[in-house]
């Protein structure tokens, strides 16, 4: 095979992917075999979405789509057109955490944090779904319960149990959700370091 024929040939690979990532809008020219994961990670630097198991059966790389939980390991950017996707890197504003991030830290709910990023983007879509009505092991229709919604233990646990934490930071991470499911809005404040600061960091 010539070099003219091999490069068509990797063209041919090559798509074009629009989608909103954390609210913007972002453009990538990608290999059609590339998943979310790899697209958020080595094209736009977003590596606060885990690579755990890349089989879809850790939760480490769950990101939020359309407003859904997504494994982003097993999703081909190439049926993400048009996608509003958000990461762990959108959740705060500013300077204020997400709810459920702060939580998260009052709580410790984590030890060695590597799955933490996917384990928060699950908790925070499953308020979400929950009050959506859609569907769990525990509770066919959470609607049918009441107007008020106030998932069990056991629901938050069946709901989070795609999530794997090899720490075994279980307990924790469902008192952190069951302070933001309870509404306490007191959350603390925390200064991100910019990227040129997280660059010249020197690693002990």
């Amino acid at each position: 095979m010539n070099e003219k024929i091999k490069k068509n040939s990797f063209l041919t690979n090559q798509i074009q992917v629009s989608l909103k990532i954390n609210a913007k809008n972002r453009s990538l020219t990608l290999d059609s075999r590339t998943s979310l994961l790899d697209a958020l990670r080595e094209h736009l630097e977003l590596n606060g979405t885990k690579k755990g198991c890349d089989h879809g059966q850790c939760g480490a790389c769950t990101v939020i789509m359309n407003g859904k939980r997504q494994l982003s390991c097993l999703t081909l950017a190439a049926t993400c057109e048009g996608a509003n996707v958000l990461t762990i890197e959108g959740l705060a504003k500013k300077d204020k955490m997400h709810p459920m991030q702060g939580a998260f830290v009052k709580h410790d709910g984590f030890q060695c944090g590597y799955c933490t990023p996917g384990q928060i983007c699950s908790a925070v879509a499953l308020l979400q779904e929950a009050k959506d009505g859609d569907a769990s092991y525990v509770t066919a229709d959470v609607r049918n319960i009441s107007k008020e919604l106030k998932l069990s233990e056991e629901e938050i646990r069946e709901r989070l149990s795609g999530n794997i934490c090899r720490c075994g930071a279980y307990n924790n991470i469902v008192q952190a959700f069951k302070e933001v499911h309870s509404a306490d809005d007191e959350m603390p404040t925390w200064k991100f370091a910019t990227k040129m600061q997280m660059k010249s960091a020197k690693r002990k």
